[in-house]
């Protein structure tokens, strides 16, 4: 290895000597309580850690909210070649706890698989670091519930890294989702609402994120860290395929298509409707049997709310005629196409929808909430955990949104809080 990348690499085994050869307990003060001990004020320079610097990690290099200090991952390979790319006071980790302790770190971004989501945000969390996560948000509701309640509970600034409530055009419409909201806040589609999410309205579910069901263990490469890439999640024997960029496919780590892509296609639906303070309280899902391991496609999956609102993924792509949004006075189909006459014109006398914080880095310095953080980003989260648990149990599941809990169902109830293996818990 290079002398010099080397050098910048800290082992976990050597974090831990550290530790013991300083005769001191592990403890981790966040900066914003050292006062003059390198304590940045509002208006300097915010300073950042990511942790996974595999396919996704990259993009997170250089995102423009603080400066980079540190990265980590769990593959030296990704580790190597990553510091090759940084300036030379950015230092690499093999574990991500050695990030946290570091008190001059302010945000800490994590765009690892989804089944280290919710552990690495609720200890960043109590760690007085605010936090940048991937999508989705957390593999099951019941971690979502808890990584709000940390966030919170520490009084942390929390972004989900999904944008197209706020910014981007959104799929198919040739534009943002800004004026779809107008028109829903307007009234002029009447309500309740039903949204149809397929691919002829400019949606594609991926399902090429699909797990293999005949994987034999393979030994696992020099490199790896399996035992820590693995976290959380059940043992497996190794094979590639399970791990970084076709993890997907496995229920252990993600949810296929729906994982990935879901949290893109759903916050904005649920925006759109008002529903960042509550979820369906009834899904189902049409779908082949699924494989206890090993995620497959679906065909449909159907939810709706406590007030006749509906959203559908269409998996197949069935129906070609779907608008995209519809109530009982209009429907609006890609590209603002409506059944309304002279939409525009109408809509151009009703107000804009509410300003909200799209620049994290101006959200930490505020310490106002981002437009989409911990309460809505578990929200438009547990869209994707109910839909993924409809596909996993094939038949119709009742949910509380204000407990929280199915209905009358022990075994889904035991799916909101899966076990976390050997010493790891949230």
């Amino acid at each position: 290895m290079n002398e010099k990348i080397s050098d910048k690499i800290l082992s976990r085994r050597d974090f831990t000597k550290g530790l013991l050869a300083a005769g001191s307990a592990f403890s981790i003060v966040p900066r914003h309580v050292l006062g003059g001990q390198g304590y940045t004020a509002p208006s300097d320079q915010l300073t950042k850690a990511v942790i996974g610097v595999g396919g996704m990690g990259q993009g997170h290099l250089g995102y423009r909210d603080g400066k980079l200090l540190a990265i980590c991952d769990v593959d030296r390979n990704h580790l190597t070649n990553t510091l090759k790319k940084c300036s030379s006071d950015v230092k690499g980790y093999s574990d991500y706890r050695e990030i946290l302790a570091r008190p001059d770190i302010d945000i800490v971004h994590i765009p690892t698989p989804p089944h280290w989501h919710g552990l690495m945000s609720i200890a960043a969390a109590e760690a007085g670091k605010d936090i940048w996560c991937e999508k989705p948000m957390t593999r099951t509701i019941g971690e979502g519930k808890k990584v709000v309640e940390a966030v919170q509970r520490n009084g942390r600034i929390f972004r989900l890294n999904t944008w197209f409530r706020f910014d981007g055009g959104f799929y198919g419409f040739g534009t943002t989702v800004a004026p779809i909201k107008k028109l829903v806040e307007s009234g002029l589609l009447g309500w309740p609402l039903k949204v149809t999410v397929s691919g002829v309205t400019g949606f594609n579910w991926k399902f090429m994120w699909s797990g293999k069901t005949n994987l034999e263990p393979q030994a696992v490469p020099a490199e790896l860290d399996y035992d820590m890439w693995l976290g959380p999640a059940p043992y497996k024997p190794y094979h590639p395929h399970r791990t970084h960029g076709t993890f997907r496919g496995y229920w252990d780590y993600d949810g296929g298509g729906l994982g990935d892509m879901g949290q893109h296609y759903l916050d904005p639906v649920q925006y759109l409707l008002d529903k960042d303070d509550t979820s369906p309280v009834f899904v189902e899902a049409d779908t082949p049997v699924q494989h206890p391991d090993a995620v497959g496609p679906w065909r449909r999956i159907y939810m709706r709310y406590a007030d006749g609102c509906e959203i559908i993924l269409d998996g197949e792509n069935a129906d070609k005629d779907a608008a995209f949004i519809e109530g009982p006075l209009g429907k609006v189909y890609p590209g603002m196409r409506s059944d309304i006459p002279n939409l525009m014109e109408k809509l151009a006398a009703f107000p804009d929808p509410a300003p909200q914080v799209t620049d994290f880095a101006q959200a930490v310095r505020t310490r106002q909430k981002f437009a989409l953080n911990e309460a809505n980003g578990f929200r438009s989260g547990t869209l994707i955990n109910l839909g993924k648990l409809a596909i996993r149990l094939r038949r119709p599941l009742h949910f509380d949104p204000v407990k929280l809990e199915f209905v009358n169902d022990a075994h889904a109830n035991s799916l909101i809080d899966q076990p976390m293996r050997g010493k790891w818990s949230v």
